[in-house]
């Protein structure tokens, strides 16, 4: 709003959009043409109470940000390409905010986490982190 040069950018997990000021801050962005905002959000479906569509549906979420009055960019979030592209985008959208929507998987790579709600807000014991860096590692040798 102080029309400085800079970029502000937020990371939201989708079942955060279950909150009221998270709308109410949308509206404001995009009444306010905040072109220096940019929310990305952790679409990986899945929340601590369970599937985020079995909680509170969230679809259609592009939709949605689009009538809120958001530029709107949908990706793949394990795709760095993707990304780069995105915030690339980002920065040529003159008096809207953007919201990036990166589809991910919880817990990818590790084959005990991968879409299981219970990992939200979980740490792994020793055993599940030897584990699940082995798993890492061996995606990352492949």
């Amino acid at each position: 709003m102080d029309k400085k040069n800079y970029r502000v950018y937020t990371l939201l997990g989708d079942g955060e959009l279950d909150e009221g000021q998270v709308w109410e801050a949308a509206m404001f962005a995009a009444h306010k043409k905040l072109d220096n905002l940019c929310a990305i959000v952790d679409r990986n479906r899945l929340q601590i109470d369970g599937d985020t569509e079995k909680v509170m549906a969230l679809e259609p979420l592009k939709a949605k940000w689009d009538a809120f009055g958001w530029h709107t960019i949908l990706i793949d979030g394990h795709n760095i390409s993707d990304i780069l592209d995105a915030f690339e985008e980002f920065h040529s959208v003159k008096n809207k905010p953007t919201v990036i929507l990166a589809k991910t998987v919880k817990g990818k790579g590790v084959s005990f986490m991968e879409n299981i709600a219970g990992w939200h807000g979980k740490a792994p014991n020793h055993k599940e982190l030897e584990q699940a860096l082995k798993e890492i590692k061996a995606r990352m040798d492949a």
